[in-house]
């Protein structure tokens, strides 16, 4: 497995997501990523550490470059919580919990979050802007309510499908109503 192409295949979809998803510094972008599916495993079968680390070094500096928070999404083994930087957490009044991921409770791609943010917190909860989805991992409970699927060039990451969306806010008032 080439580590290198996991890097750069990451780093063009998020580059590529946040080109067109209109996310402004603060925003939340989720991240669930099956660091088992990258390598031609089953999701939750075969975590790797060093897929992990390839996708979160190709993102995260993409990410910061933008100001956006990335909230990395654990396995369902931690319900799906997700990592996040506490002045996240703080900004968005979201509730921190106690857990530390691991490779097989949590994910590598968690765990790597987890050991990489400057003041990384856990939370049950998020309403994110957008999202990418590597190796089929649901996030769509972590985007807000109206979720707009963006295709990308980047179709898959190492051996894992990758799905990414942006939101936008519901349309309400009826037929008579007006928007931009």
């Amino acid at each position: 497995m080439d580590f290198e192409i996991i890097k750069r295949q990451a780093e063009k979809a998020v580059a590529e997501l946040l080109g067109c998803a209109g996310l402004k510094p603060g925003d939340i972008l989720v991240v669930g990523c099956s660091s088992s599916e990258i390598v031609g495993g089953h999701i939750g079968k075969n975590s790797s550490l060093e897929a992990a680390r390839a996708v979160f070094e190709g993102i995260y500096p993409e990410i910061e470059a933008a100001g956006i928070f990335l909230a990395a999404q654990c396995c369902e083994h931690l319900n799906r919580a997700l990592i996040i930087e506490r002045a996240c957490a703080e900004k968005y009044g979201y509730e921190i919990v106690s857990v530390v991921p691991q490779p097989n409770a949590g994910g590598s791609f968690a765990t790597v979050a987890y050991g990489s943010f400057s003041d990384p917190v856990v939370v049950e909860h998020i309403k994110a802007h957008a999202g990418i989805d590597i190796g089929d991992t649901l996030i769509g409970m972590h985007l807000r309510d109206v979720a707009v699927p963006v295709r990308l060039s980047v179709k898959r990451v190492g051996e894992a499908n990758l799905v990414s969306a942006r939101t936008r806010p519901k349309y309400i008032g009826g037929e008579r109503a007006i928007y931009r």
